[in-house]
């Protein structure tokens, strides 16, 4: 009992160590988000462990990994999320943020089905679906962005 009382107050520093590690270790790194649509227009967000504020669901791609498999798989993971039609792709960004080498790829997914609630978890400690003009107060900023592009159809920023 008392060693999984540590091993789960460990997890976090763990995730965002290795977060860090990931994140200057490689040269150029890619990842994926999705805003997924349901059928009354809310978004789903989600929130991590180790990273403050509800976000679009995605992450990184891995070696040998398609856009698409990384997104499908990511999708699965964080929200049960399961696409029944190809996403569309809605645009590439620089994040300067995370370095100067990362870039963020944003599909729009609209047909999918969700086998099942996602349960909170060591990554993901929240989720949700939420009206574009609800979301919570400490949505981030790009999220906020990339959802006000896809729904204004203002043209994407070039940076994340």
């Amino acid at each position: 009992m008392a060693l999984d009382v540590i091993r789960r107050s460990l997890e976090p520093a763990i995730r965002r160590l290795l977060h860090a590690y990931w994140r200057f270790s490689r040269g150029l790194t890619v990842g994926v988000r999705a805003l997924v649509f349901d059928g009354e227009g809310r978004v789903f967000l989600v929130k991590h462990s180790y990273l403050p504020g509800w976000h679009l669901p995605g992450g990184g791609v891995e070696t040998g990994e398609t856009l698409i498999a990384a997104l499908e798989r990511e999708l699965r993971e964080e929200g049960n999320i399961e696409l029944t039609e190809p996403p569309v792709f809605h645009a590439v960004y620089f994040n300067r943020r995370v370095s100067r080498r990362d870039h963020v790829a944003i599909y729009v997914v609209h047909a999918f089905r969700q086998v099942a609630p996602p349960q909170p978890n060591s990554e993901i400690v929240a989720h949700g679906f939420f009206a574009p003009k609800e979301l919570p107060a400490d949505t981030s900023r790009a999220t906020r962005e990339r959802i006000a592009e896809v729904l204004t159809g203002r043209p994407a920023a070039e940076i994340w």
